[in-house]
Order: structure tokens, then C-alpha cells, then sequence
């Protein structure tokens, strides 16, 4: 249970990451993606830990394997993601980040949808 907490969270990444060009062919999608944007970017300005992390140190523990006391990202992909010397402002900038690319992504779609 623990792996598959893992990939949910993962995959949940990069819904939130790359979810709003899946707009472009399912206009439903929005009503999902949009609310993911907005947690994922409250937990990065808020500096919290995703509730999946202790979801998943829950299951290690049961299982009798180590967990680990900080968040995800950290975790598994702080060297893929983040850079040496991460900050309380990278990890804003880096939610900033997240957030305009799809507003972007969204600003794209409707005008094309104007048109």
C-alpha cells in the first residue's frame, strides 16, 4: 500500500503539473484540475507536508519498513526537482511556477475557444 500511495502521489505531481493541457481535449478536466492546482500550491506557499506523505509512512510502518519525517518532494525527487540549497523562496517561486504555467495552459485554451 505504501508504493501504491507512493505513484498515487506522484502521479497527482504531475496532474498538477501538466492536468490543464488535458482541457484541450476533455473541457471537463478543469472542474479537477484547477481544484488540484490550488491545494498543491497552498501546501508549496504554506510550506506543509501533503497529507499522502504521512499516508504513506503510515503503511511503511505497518509494514515494517523506515518512513521518513519530511515531506515527499524532499523524499524522492528533491534532486530531479528542487535544486542544492532549497529555500523557504525557491519552494515559493517553484509554486509560482506551477501556477502560472497553468494559467497560461487556461489563458491558451480560452482564447482559442473564443475564436
Amino acid at each position: 500500500m505504501a508504493n501504491c500511495t507512493l505513484m498515487l502521489h506522484f502521479a497527482f505531481i504531475l496532474f498538477v503539473v501538466f492536468g490543464g493541457l488535458l482541457i484541450f481535449y476533455r473541457k471537463w478536466m478543469s472542474w479537477l484540475h484547477i481544484p488540484a492546482v490550488f491545494w498543491a500550491v497552498l501546501i508549496e506557499f504554506a510550506g506543509w507536508i501533503c497529507p499522502l506523505t504521512p499516508l504513506e509512512n503510515h503503511f511503511r510502518t505497518l509494514a515494517g519498513q523506515s518512513w521518513y519525517d519530511h515531506g515527499f518532494i524532499h523524499h524522492y525527487l528533491l534532486k530531479i526537482i528542487y535544486p542544492d540549497g532549497l529555500t523557504r523562496q525557491v519552494q515559493i517561486f517553484l509554486g509560482l511556477g506551477v501556477l502560472t504555467f497553468n494559467l497560461l495552459v487556461y489563458a491558451v485554451y480560452l482564447k482559442k475557444r473564443k475564436v
